[in-house]
């Protein structure tokens, strides 16, 4: 399977509800024009889902008309449309989380001159729903609403590390782990020993494993029972990177991330790990 079939197909530990096969095969085209690097076209959505392409056509056409996708009329390339834009942007705009994280994490863009993200669990995946770029002159290419594995990112590696020991251990039982760069890690049990060390430690490092040249540094933040609500990252080029990392990204983001958490408490639902 190509990396974008991989990583855009819709978690399969999710339940199986009668009468949405269709509505199913809709928001896997969806999620996959979502994820591609570049634009698909038909052809791309018909390798990626493997669907016969009346169907992708029948789909295309029905996301198009309510705006849900847009097609360039001279490459028939397909995007994200405006009216789905706009749904995630009312989501993101009304998180709680992400009201309670958006000035520390605009603090923590300030104070480390780096790239911050938010992220929140999503099946398989962290999924950004925020960032706060950096005001130098090379940026990060993710954007949000990107999906992410969980074993090749800091904000991953926090998450997997924070959950109580059996539920993390039932994630690992049946995680994929593709290799992303010459760094990932692969192997389960160096995966395991690592979060170990996570824990311990109580912050994370994605060391060119996802990207090569980024490092990123990231912790969870938690709900006042202990439950991971998510992970706030700082992203830097390694080429950039400061001499003290501790110094210059993990203070700074632990700080972060424990005054979201006094800011999640004062909201019921995540105060209860919802």
């Amino acid at each position: 399977m190509n990396d974008l079939a991989r990583d855009s197909t819709l978690d399969p530990s999710t339940p199986a509800v009668a009468g949405t096969q269709a509505f199913g095969k809709f928001m896997r085209v969806l999620q996959i024009v979502a994820d591609a690097p570049e634009p698909p076209n038909v052809a791309a959505l018909m390798r990626a889902t493997g669907y016969p392409r009346p169907t992708v056509h029948r789909i295309v056409a029905a996301l198009v008309a309510e705006r849900m996708l847009e097609e360039d009329p001279a490459t028939h390339l397909l995007r994200m449309g405006p009216r789905l834009i706009q749904l995630a942007s009312r989501s993101w705009g009304r998180s709680d989380l992400r009201l309670a994280a958006v000035d520390a994490l605009r603090r923590l863009r300030d104070a480390t001159g780096e790239t911050v993200h938010l992220a929140v669990p999503n099946g398989r995946h962290m999924t950004f729903i925020e960032k706060l770029e950096s005001p130098a002159a090379v940026r990060m290419s993710s954007r949000i609403g990107t999906n992410v594995q969980l074993h090749v990112t800091a904000v991953g590696k926090a998450w997997l590390a924070a959950l109580p020991e059996a539920e993390r251990a039932a994630v690992l039982a049946d995680l994929p782990l593709p290799r992303m760069t010459e760094h990932t890690l692969t192997d389960p049990a160096a995966l395991a020993a690592e979060l170990a060390q996570v824990r311990a430690q109580g912050w994370a490092c994605d060391r060119e494993e996802h990207e090569s040249g980024i490092h990123c540094f990231g912790a969870a933040v938690c709900g006042s029972d202990g439950r991971p609500l998510g992970a706030i990252s700082v992203s830097t080029l390694v080429f950039r990177q400061k001499d003290n990392p501790q110094q210059a990204y993990v203070q700074p983001l632990l700080q972060a991330c424990a005054e979201v958490a006094r800011r999640i408490a004062e909201v019921p639902a995540l105060a209860q790990g919802a």
